[in-house]
């Protein structure tokens, strides 16, 4: 990543909130490195360099500076943007992917060698896969050492580490401070109560328009998977080493949020899926400017700044969503997927939810009418729906035998639908499954592969939208007409179902 010295000099002078996480300040007269809104006063520019990642700071010999915390900075919207290699890996990465299956396993999901990733990455990043997940590791310690009470031999596994002796070592040098002193800091604040809990922030370019968000969430909610109560977000997951539950509350400046996690290992990609659900890591300025300059959005614009595009925690889920919610009215589609939910029995340890966030851990049994008490749970796997039989399913035959179809497909792994998969890929591979069209594999690739530039214009309420607003709404003329609003389609999309 090319990064021009007069333009990030400007940006540090300035405290500009909405360049952190595109790049970081390294300070060489003090060895710290920084967010570019970080208020200390700006180092003289003979003292200044300009790191693309964390991890190239801390290669650099630099250390976090405590006081704008660099590493809990909004992720880079490049990564949202970009699909071609660079890009897949930095979602990967951030999933945890090299934390559980190495850097062989990252090359792998990629197509690519490890020495090619290793040079792609380090000639944009300034570092490789390991030291990226290593930064990644040292910011995971730090959340649990700061919001928990875990011994710090557990902190030191759950996030990721090798060996304790690996876990003092990095958080030395990441923060010039051993695991304990920065406990010692978190002075007399309470760690949440209850194994498992975890309370952060979760960083966003401002603006963001919450309430756009928890609508969209709030009127597609399946009972038993997610709520939306009094300005917060509530939802079950299902994560790599087990399941978890997360209660997300909008706030000024970021979204606060409570984790319960049946294996704190998960918390990276927890926060990573979380993010991701909310698209926190959008430029919203960026975005918001292009589509202000269409005389047709621009008083959209201006009245709701800062729209998201509402993702997934899981691709599986959000392609059975799709293929239900073909033809249907929203409301039509959530009675079918909570029929389908609730068709599985399903007897095993997952987190409840209470009224005030998340509670502990205990079994129960969901059959029959589903979930009681308001316990809430990942969407069903790919394996648990195919054992329906077919009276779980409530639908047509052609839908029922579609949706077994990309099951079949995922299980076999000849479809992939993790947050990193190459995007033209997927939805060729998509379209070739019976029952899947191109409104589904596009819908998907805005949803659940992130893709900021779908325009969904044979869609009902997106042509209601766009008649609304006096723009064409046939298929071919509204395609033509959103030339204009590239790279940022997806997000137009979303404008134009609020306008219907």
């Amino acid at each position: 990543m090319e990064m021009d010295f007069e333009r990030c000099y400007r940006a540090v002078d300035s405290r500009d909130q909405r360049f952190d996480g595109w790049f970081y300040t390294g300070v060489t007269s003090t060895g710290i490195y920084c967010r570019p809104s970080c208020p200390a006063i700006t180092p003289k520019r003979q003292n200044v360099r300009f790191f693309p990642s964390a991890a190239a700071a801390q290669g650099a010999g630099l250390r976090a500076c405590r006081r704008c915390r660099p590493d809990a900075a909004p992720g880079s919207p490049l990564w949202d943007v970009r699909a071609d290699v660079v890009g897949r890996a930095m979602r990967l990465i951030a999933d945890g992917v090299v934390d559980r299956d190495g850097v062989p396993g990252l090359a792998s999901r990629l197509g690519y060698t490890e020495r090619h990733l290793h040079r792609m990455l380090s000639a944009e990043m300034g570092a490789g896969p390991l030291a990226l997940a290593r930064a990644q590791r040292a910011q995971t310690a730090r959340i649990l050492i700061e919001t928990t009470d875990l011994a710090m031999a557990e902190i030191a596994f759950a996030a990721g580490f090798g060996s304790v002796r690996q876990f003092n070592d990095t958080l030395r040098e990441v923060y010039a401070s051993a695991p304990s002193d920065l406990r010692t800091a978190r002075g007399r604040q309470q760690a949440p109560a209850g194994a498992g809990i975890i309370s952060l922030r979760l960083a966003y370019r401002p603006p963001l328009h919450a309430r756009a968000l928890l609508d969209f969430l709030a009127v597609r909610a399946l009972p038993g998977v997610e709520a939306v109560r009094d300005g917060t977000y509530h939802r079950g997951l299902r994560l790599p080493h087990g399941t978890g539950q997360v209660a997300l509350t909008p706030a000024d400046g970021h979204v606060a949020a409570t984790l319960r996690l049946a294996d704190l290992r998960d918390l990276a990609p927890a926060v990573a899926r979380c993010r991701r659900l909310l698209d926190l890591d959008a430029d919203p300025a960026a975005i918001d400017a292009t589509l202000a300059a269409d005389p047709a959005l621009a008083p959209a614009v201006t009245a709701e700044p800062g729209i998201r595009v509402p993702r997934a925690v899981d691709g599986f889920e959000q392609a059975v969503r799709a293929i239900i919610g073909q033809q249907v009215s929203v409301t039509s589609a959530r009675t079918t997927l909570t029929r389908l939910l609730t068709a599985h029995p399903r007897v095993d340890h997952e987190v409840v939810a209470t009224d005030d966030g998340v509670s502990g851990q205990q079994p129960h049994d969901q059959r029959g009418g589903g979930p009681q008490g308001g316990e809430l749970r990942g969407f069903l796997s790919a394996e648990e729906l195919l054992s329906l039989p077919d009276s779980g399913f409530g639908m047509p035959v052609g839908r029922r035998e579609a949706l077994r179809g990309l099951a079949r497909a995922v299980v076999d792994g000849s479809v992939d639908l993790a947050a990193g998969v190459n995007r033209e890929e997927a939805v060729r591979r998509l379209l070739a499954l019976p029952g899947i069209g191109p409104w589904t594999a596009n819908y998907l690739a805005m949803r659940a592969f992130g893709d900021p530039d779908v325009l969904l214009s044979s869609d009902l309420a997106v042509r209601r939208g766009a008649a609304a607003l006096g723009l064409p709404d046939t298929p071919p003329t509204l395609a033509r007409y959103a030339e204009r609003w590239r790279p940022w389609r997806s997000y137009a999309t979303i404008r134009l179902w609020r306008a219907a």
